[in-house]
């Protein structure tokens, strides 16, 4: 399970408004990337809160939904959702577009943190804040779990309402991930308006 060890380690550096952020959606062939931050109360979160947050990996579907619940229901758990498009994607690359969603969803916090854990090993540029990376911090720190967990839900929640306007590729359980049936689907449907054009599979198809 994670911890805040490494909150309260920002803390006893002078951090009093801590933030966890996580994305969702470089890989995939389809949709965009999603990133999300989150500032947990600890003095709000409840036991049972926190023993539904984890790495989003870890969690199946049912799980992740319930603690995306929970975590608005709480009032415990401040936090803002952002992305980065297909078209930003395909003209700046996906670690570019990785990095402005996560500056768009610092961004949008109405409070600003005073120190933002990022999971990965890269501080996104111009981030606004001081910043400390980790990782595998979804594994490993709260905020980032559930920071994990938002941007995860968020994600697979628009790919399976583009699977509706866009159905025979898969989204709905792909996510927009190169599997076998996507990539046949592509072969014989060809690339729609979500699709990366920037990467192989899609480009070699436009």
């Amino acid at each position: 399970m994670p911890s805040f060890r490494f909150e309260l380690r920002c803390e006893t550096q002078g951090a009093v408004r801590i933030a966890g952020v996580d994305e969702v959606g470089r890989g995939p062939l389809a949709g965009p990337v999603v990133a999300a931050v989150a500032v947990i109360d600890r003095g709000r979160a409840t036991r049972k809160l926190l023993g539904l947050i984890d790495d989003s990996k870890k969690l199946d579907h049912a799980q992740r939904e319930e603690a995306y619940e929970a975590m608005i229901a709480s009032g415990a758990v401040q936090f803002a959702v952002a992305e980065a498009s297909v078209e930003e994607i395909d003209t700046i690359n996906i670690l570019q577009a990785t990095f402005l969603a996560m500056r768009r969803a610092v961004q949008a916090l109405t409070e600003p943190p005073c120190m933002v854990l990022v999971d990965g090993n890269r501080v996104p540029p111009q981030l606004g804040c001081p910043a400390e990376t980790i990782i595998g911090g979804d594994a490993h720190s709260y905020s980032i779990a559930a920071a994990s967990i938002l941007a995860k839900v968020t994600r697979d929640r628009q790919m399976a309402a583009l699977a509706t306007a866009f159905p025979g590729y898969g989204w709905e359980t792909n996510r927009g991930y190169g599997s076998a049936a996507h990539l046949e689907a592509l072969k014989l449907l060809g690339p729609t308006p979500h699709h990366r054009r920037s990467f192989a599979p899609v480009r070699e198809l436009v």
